[in-house]
């Protein structure tokens, strides 16, 4: 019998974002294992309530699941877990928190915290962090098996693939904080551009060639030439490549763009400033 993530977390295919997670957090209460403890089958079943909530619950992958039916019907999931692995699956979903709300909720009936129902689900490759810093605190869990950052190991670990976790917002920030604190990985992440202005005087403007730009952004005060081509215009922006922010985890660093601003000559000030006053 194929899966179908609807199906599974029982609503319609318009079901709204609020009808999904009114259905999960039902369901997650009514299968949690720490309530159907002689019901084996539970955990499989909240296993793929979670999955189906995970995908269902995030617009962009909901779109893509939907468009699949369309094209492959009954064997969208199939198709969906071909281009989807679990990692993908669970990144940026919210089922942790709705599991600690639920385990705060029903604590004096021994509902445990998601930490230990998760690696009872999933195994060693789940872990969990947690994030205090300048007065803010998060928790979340990411699988230490899968991906993060390609090219990256620790130790006999063998931690090694091709995605990163890439959350939204603060989210995100405490996720890239943990996997550097936690496992020693930080997140290629290119380097900022950053953006300054470059006066040149109209004749430079006119005729072009190098200029010289005092380089005050990062590392020690230099001197840098600057080739401006001829006939450019205030206004427009030169790139320095690779001159901006330093890039994270061996990525590469940001561009440096400099505006162009065209230098008034002193005579035409003082012959606009004659003007206003009416001379």
């Amino acid at each position: 019998m194929e899966r179908d993530y609807y199906e599974i977390l029982e609503v319609n295919r318009s079901a709204t974002h609020e009808e999904i997670k009114k259905a999960y957090r039902r369901l997650a209460f009514q299968y949690h294992p720490d309530q159907n403890k002689e019901n084996p089958s539970a955990t499989e079943r909240i296993k793929e309530i979670n999955e189906a909530y995970s995908v269902l619950n995030d617009p962009e992958k909901r779109r893509e699941y939907d468009s699949l039916k369309q094209q492959y019907g009954p064997f969208a999931y199939d198709r969906f877990r071909q281009s989807y692995t679990q990692e993908d699956i669970f990144r940026g979903s919210d089922i942790y928190q709705i599991f600690e709300e639920i385990a705060k909720t029903f604590r004096s009936q021994g509902f445990r915290g998601p930490d230990e129902i998760f690696k009872e689900f999933y195994g060693p490759g789940y872990r969990n962090f947690e994030f205090r810093r300048q007065g803010v605190f998060g928790r979340g869990f990411f699988f230490e098996f899968l991906n993060y950052g390609k090219g990256y190991q620790k130790g006999n670990e063998g931690i090694q693939a091709d995605r990163m976790t890439e959350l939204p917002g603060i989210f995100g920030k405490i996720a890239r904080y943990a996997l550097k604190k936690v496992l020693g990985i930080e997140k290629p992440e290119r380097g900022s551009d950053w953006h300054d202005v470059i006066y040149l005087t109209p004749d430079e403007a006119q005729r072009g060639g190098k200029i010289i730009y005092p380089y005050r952004k990062w590392g020690k005060p230099k001197d840098l030439e600057v080739k401006i081509p001829a006939g450019v215009k205030g206004g427009q922006k030169i790139r320095l490549k690779g001159m901006g922010a330093p890039g994270k985890g061996g990525a590469e660093p940001g561009n440096l763009y400099l505006k162009v601003r065209i230098k008034t000559p002193f005579s035409h000030k003082i012959r606009g400033f004659l003007k206003q006053l009416g001379i």
